[in-house]
This record gives C-alpha cells, structure tokens and sequence, in this order.
C-alpha cells in the first residue's frame, strides 16, 4: 500500500531572518495557514502563531508587542499571548484567575520554529510539535561557510501554484530561452541527458553530465529543489537552493538562497539589494507570465485529459518534470490538500491579463526584502534632497549681486543640472525596478 504524503509535517521557510521586521508582527500564509511572525523585544527567536486571535478571531498581525510586558496584543480587545501562545491578560476580565483556570481554551495556536541557515523555519502542523523536534531541517550541504561557501538569500510571491513552480524549477531546458540575456542564450540551447539517480517519496535526485562538469539536481519533498553545480577537478562549484513554498490556490513563494564557493570578493562588493533588482527579480518576472498563462491551460485541459498527454515530453531534458508528476500522482494524488484548511479549489475562469499585477515587484518582493525596502527609501531621500538642491541653487543665482553670479552662477547652474539629472535618473529608471518593469520575450 503506497504511503500519502502529509505537506502539513514538514519544515518550510517562510523568509529570510534578515527580513522579518523585528518591531512588529508580521503576517504570512503557507498552505493555506494565515501565520503571524513576530519577536519579543527581549528575545533573538522568532515566534510563529496562527494568524487569529482565540477571543474572535481578529488578526493577530494587526497587533503590537506590548512595551511592558512583551507580549503579542491583539489590537481587537487588548488581549496578550506570551511566546508559549499562553493567553496572560484580558482587559475585560475583572477576575485575573478565570484566565489562568481556562488557561487551555484561552490559548493562541503556536507552531514549531527553528532558525537555522539564515532562514525562519515553521512547522505548520500544530499537533505534531513532538514529530517536529526529531524531524531535521532540509537543509542544504551547499550553505556552509566551513566548506568555502558565501550566498544571499532572496525571497518572492509568485502569481502561480507550488506544483507549476516546482515542475518549473525542475526543468533547465527552459533557461536559454526564459531568461536569455540573463541565464542564457537561445542561440546557444544544447540537448540535456538526464539520468534519474533515485526516486522514492521523500527524495528525487538527477544527474547532468557536461562537458564542462556536472549537476546533481535534488527534490526533497515537499520545499528543497537545489542544483549542486561542480565544474571539472577544479573545485569551484556554485549553486541554486530553492524552497518553493505552497501558499494558496494559484499562488506560491520562493524562497532561494545562490551559494558560490569562488570570485567571492564580488559577493561582498555588490549590494544585496542591486543583485535583487537587476538579476533575481528579472529571472523571475521572465517566468511570470509564461508560467501564470501555462497553469490556466493545463486546469482546463484537465477536465478531459491529464498532463500525461495534455504535455508532449520527447526530450531527455524533460525527465526530471515527468518524474515529479508521477511522484504528485502517485503520493499526493495530484493535488495539494487545500480542502484539509477549507479552501476550496475551483479554478479561476479568466487568465488575469494585467501585467501591472502580475509582474508587481513592490508587492511580491520589496516589501517583503530588508534590503530593498532600505534601499528604496535612501533613494526616495536622495531624490527629496537633489529636486531641493536644484530648485534652491537656481533660485538662489537669479537673486546673488551680479559680481557673484559672474564668479560662481555657471558652476552653481552646473550642479543644479546634474542634480536634476541625477534625480531624473533616479525616478524613471532606478526606483521603477523597485515597482514593475514589464518583461516582453519578443524585446529580448
């Protein structure tokens, strides 16, 4: 009898320790759980609850750390959770031992969490908190400092559902072509032999072998999708740590981490926020639309076919997707367990054609990244402080004596110039990265 794969009893990361706000909750969703992050300010762990107040259900994450107790308040009725969850003080109680005798009933719902290899851990089963602590983290070899490694971790909502992500990620057939000036070349596209190495409900492992070295690609069900990438006898080897997180139907995160064992200098030297907006995010938006479009038409040939021949797969390249979907089939019965969390999964009706949301970077990104929020904002003052400098300097030179206008009213023109020019940088190319750029396959 084949074993059911259980999504709810395993670690995910939901972020980027780097990213979380330490100074208020946060809310994010994962298999359909709306979780809320937040921190005692006298703490260095992070605590996950459900995203529901136990009094009526109001958003947790809509409250704020108490400054005198340190506890989660619930910004409804003022009620408090410690980091166990435990229900310390309602406002409304006039008898403070009511709320330690129903102490049980009172309580927020808590989940394991563990922070490890620079990212939050949540386990989203409350009930197994005992399995939890004996299960290890899937993490991978590659992010080890020890062996010689550096990376950066990056984090993004995605306009599409974990199995399309998964089975997108699992395919390096489509790099040349997806992403060509950025991962590859069209012109360039080579035939990929794959073998299939293993193959059981907990692990898919492929290997690539190159000219130029080889790649072992890693499926650990149900988040770890890693290429380790080693190029000859050289010893240098770099490579692609995903977590593809199932959000909600039609909707999954990437969480990625880039770990590189050499011309580490340059890791160092380009700001985080840089790499984010001029090569991951461009990665991704290349897939948005073609992978949004994609999951709509396989939903509707569906109702009368299944993938096995809605898809046509001649090609060795495309052996690690077909073994993924036979693992989705043979385990998970080919579908995610949405109706376990009372989510229904009927399908959307209409491709969204806006590309404005699609691609929105500010929402499934920036907001959610320290260093691009931080980034922004410098940016947003600079920009303040150059409008503010040209408008005062070529005001100030119409009314300076005309013995000082002839001294010092060119170069002081001059500066104004160049900081409005700096400013109109800024505003039309710089900080719409931050926001949307569109990405048209046909312009590239």
């Amino acid at each position: 009898m084949q074993s059911k794969f259980n999504f709810f009893q395993h670690w995910y990361p939901l972020s980027p320790v780097q990213d979380i706000d330490p100074k208020q909750p946060t809310s994010v969703t994962i298999l359909g759980l709306r979780l809320v992050i937040w921190k005692p300010k006298s703490s260095t762990t992070y605590q996950v609850f459900l995203d529901q107040c136990p009094h009526r259900l109001a958003p947790l994450s809509e409250g704020r750390v108490d400054t005198q107790t340190d506890n989660l308040m619930c910004s409804y009725h003022g009620w408090q959770f410690d980091p166990q969850g435990i229900c310390t003080h309602i406002p409304q109680i006039e008898n403070s031992e009511i709320v330690t005798k129903n102490e049980k009933n009172l309580c927020a719902v808590t989940f394991p969490v563990r922070q490890e290899n620079d990212l939050l851990w949540v386990w989203p089963d409350a009930k197994s908190a005992e399995l939890a602590s004996v299960t290890p983290l899937p993490l991978s070899p590659q992010i080890d400092a020890n062996k010689g490694f550096v990376w950066d971790s990056f984090v993004r909502d995605l306009e599409y559902d974990w199995q399309t992500l998964v089975e997108n990620v699992t395919d390096p057939a489509h790099v040349p072509f997806a992403h060509h000036g950025l991962q590859g070349n069209r012109e360039q596209a080579v035939p990929i032999p794959m073998t299939i190495e293993k193959s059981t409900i907990d692990m898919i492992e492929v290997l690539l072998e190159r000219d130029l070295g080889r790649t072992i690609i890693t499926f650990q069900p149900p988040c770890r999708l890693e290429y380790a990438i080693s190029f000859g006898s050289s010893g240098k080897q770099l490579g692609l740590v995903t977590y593809c997180i199932p959000v909600s139907p039609g909707k999954s995160r990437i969480v990625a981490q880039f770990p590189i064992n050499f011309v580490k200098t340059f890791h160092h030297l380009i700001p985080r926020w840089w790499v984010h907006i001029m090569m991951r995010n461009p990665v991704l938006d290349g897939d948005m639309i073609l992978l949004h479009q994609q999951e709509h038409f396989l939903q509707q040939r569906q109702y009368v076919e299944t993938w096995k021949t809605a898809y046509k797969l001649p090609a060795s390249a495309d052996r690690l997707v077909i073994e993924f979907r036979n693992w989705f089939d043979k385990y998970c019965h080919g579908h995610l367990p949405w109706s376990e969390v009372g989510i229904s999964t009927l399908e959307n009706s209409k491709i969204n054609d806006d590309r404005s949301v699609i691609l929105d970077r500010y929402k499934q990104h920036t907001q959610h990244c320290s260093s691009c929020r931080g980034a922004l904002r410098a940016i947003q003052r600079l920009q303040v402080v150059l409008l503010a400098y040209s408008a005062i300097t070529i005001s100030g030179v119409a009314i300076l004596p005309d013995t000082l206008r002839v001294k010092l009213g060119l170069t002081l023109i001059i500066t104004a110039l160049l900081s409005l020019a700096a400013y109109t940088w800024l505003k039309f190319w710089l900080v719409p990265k931050f926001y949307f750029v569109d990405y048209v396959h046909a312009k590239k």
